[in-house]
């Protein structure tokens, strides 16, 4: 299964990432972005795109 790597040491909860993925895989919860829906990931890459802090390395497959 895919999913997004987090490195929410650096995360700054603005978002972005959550809105640009189409899935419904992550969400802000504590002010940092966590996996919501792992299983629902496609491996688009929106999210690694898309995170202006680079918090969101890659998508790897479990």
């Amino acid at each position: 299964m895919p999913h997004p790597v987090l490195e929410t040491d650096e995360c700054i909860g603005c978002g972005i990432c959550v809105d640009a993925c189409p899935q419904g895989v992550l969400e802000i919860a504590g002010g940092v972005v966590v996996l919501e829906n792992e299983d629902a990931c496609v491996a688009c890459g929106d999210c690694v795109e898309e995170c202006p802090m680079g918090c969101i390395t890659e998508i790897v497959e479990d």
